[in-house]
């Protein structure tokens, strides 16, 4: 199941590197490479695709890449607990555009590159992605 998961991500070669690095004792480091847009459009697609490799798969902040992270990645699931039992809604499409989290990038060079951040003609396509990216966060709220 987690080989299946890992060809979902495709990062298998992302998570050798890791666990070579560890195993040898060096400093890890996360391999960059450039986005692939999938035309995914669902949110649980676009957070598998984009998300999970820091996030995890269910949500929870411990992602394969995620010990390569100066920052431990945040639980995802308590974002509403966090917040006073509100899920706020346009604060998170704003740390999925980038800007405040150093993680996400910046809002000119975000990680993503313009899969998530609003430009030219991808605006509404980028709107579209960050917009389904919020609900399925808002949908993983432990209750």
């Amino acid at each position: 199941m987690y080989d299946q998961v890992m060809k979902d991500f495709g990062l298998k070669a992302l998570i050798l590197a890791v666990a070579c690095a560890i195993a040898s004792g060096q400093t890890t480091k996360i391999k960059e490479v450039p986005v692939k847009l999938s035309g995914a459009t669902d949110g649980a697609e676009l957070y598998r695709e984009h998300c999970a490799v820091c996030h995890g798969i269910d949500a929870k902040g411990a992602g394969p890449a995620a010990a390569a992270l100066k920052k431990a990645p945040t639980d995802l699931t308590t974002v509403s607990k966090r917040n006073g039992g509100k899920f706020p809604a346009l604060a998170v499409q704003q740390k999925i555009k980038g800007g405040e989290i150093v993680e996400h990038g910046t809002v000119e060079m975000p990680i993503w590159g313009k899969l998530l951040i609003p430009s030219g003609k991808g605006k509404a396509d980028a709107d579209m992605r960050v917009y389904a990216l919020m609900q399925y966060i808002e949908k993983i709220q432990a209750r």
